[in-house]
């Protein structure tokens, strides 16, 4: 039988926290043991109650929440919530109550992650703002470039809405495995259920397909399984969605390193300056790095990087007519071609656990 996670709610408003509470508290996985209205007793609560996790508006939660999870919650989205959110260090943003049942999947895996061996892999989350700037083609190089290393590479796909993992792999028939499978075992799940659960492909990486290509699945098992995976594999990859919704917010606070990727055109650089006002004190941190991808002659260089973002990409990709040709086929380049051998010194840059022994 899993645990029930201890629950501190921190809302202004009064009815809401009622809601909340109720519905925690009916969940089975869940029990509200205290309430606070402000950061005063907020603080105060977590320090005497020593919760699991804290469900909080952000704006009450931006002085951090020492030993306990953060579930950032809101009436409405927003830039400014959004922005708080990642700010307080939450580990994903729901909106109440349309998003209550993945708030609530999102509790229930704390309990797992703690069950989960102490983390060991170095996790990287790969971003990209604009559609088709390449951020699926990054993230499947790279976890291939890691495989080449030698390195234990679990590539994780959480987007939810197109599965575009799956298809830049080849792995595209109907009996393919995804991570709706591990839904019913979320609460136990080991290193036993990704194994079964992931799409082994030739390169060595083991691919967790999004659960449901096209849509929303129910549950959101990412957490756990990113958990899990980080407690055995070298390096977890995360391919994350455009929009920046509560999952991906939650990968980019669990990423040791952060890729955003982007292309040498304006309707690039501008997304990618729309995501970095929200992403706030992340887009400022060592951990964030930029990736130009499709590099060739345009009017905007890898040097506007510098200009526009403050720092050096720490690769620029040329473009390369043989990138459409092995995507039509659902195949990766070569790790011994021009671009493979790009990903590899990309890869190379990104410090694993053996490499700090």
């Amino acid at each position: 039988m899993s645990e029930i996670a201890r629950v501190v709610l921190a809302l202004e408003a009064q009815e809401v926290t009622e809601e909340v509470l109720h519905f925690l508290d009916r969940s089975g996985k869940a029990q509200v043991v205290g309430t606070a209205s402000d950061d005063r007793q907020l603080s105060e609560a977590v320090r005497q109650l020593e919760p699991d996790v804290v469900v909080a508006e952000p704006s009450l939660a931006i002085g951090g929440i020492e030993g306990a999870a953060l579930l950032a919650l809101s009436s409405r989205e927003s830039v400014l919530a959004l922005r708080g959110a990642v700010k307080a260090g939450a580990r994903g943003f729901f909106v109440w109550p349309a998003e209550r049942e993945a708030m609530l999947d999102s509790v229930a895996s704390v309990m797992s992650a703690h069950r989960a061996l102490e983390r060991r892999a170095t996790v990287v989350a790969v971003h990209a703002s604009r559609g088709g700037a390449g951020c699926t083609f990054v993230a499947t190089h790279l976890a291939q470039a890691f495989a080449a290393k030698g390195a234990t590479c679990v590539l994780i796909d959480a987007d939810p809405f197109f599965g575009d993992v799956a298809t830049a792999l080849g792995a595209t028939t109907d009996d393919v495995r995804t991570l709706a499978d591990l839904v019913p075992v979320v609460d136990e799940l080991t290193w036993e259920h990704v194994q079964e659960a992931a799409f082994e492909h030739p390169s060595g990486v083991r691919a967790l397909l999004a659960a449901s290509p096209g849509g929303r699945s129910e549950g959101n098992p990412v957490p756990a399984a990113l958990a899990v995976a980080a407690s055995v594999a070298d390096v977890v990859v995360l391919h994350l969605s455009r929009d920046l919704d509560e999952r991906a917010i939650w990968c980019l606070g669990q990423a040791d390193r952060i890729l955003e990727v982007l292309s040498l055109d304006v309707m690039s650089f501008r997304a990618t300056s729309r995501a970095l006002s929200v992403l706030g004190p992340v887009a400022l941190d060592d951990h964030l790095a930029f990736v130009v991808n499709r590099a060739g002659r345009a009017e905007l260089t890898a040097a506007d990087v510098k200009r526009v973002f403050e720092r050096d990409p720490v690769a620029v990709l040329p473009a390369d007519p043989a990138v459409g040709r092995a995507q039509d086929r659902g195949a990766l380049l070569p790790v011994r071609g021009r671009l493979g051998r790009a990903f590899g010194r990309l890869a190379a840059t990104i410090s694993l656990p053996d490499d700090e022994s």
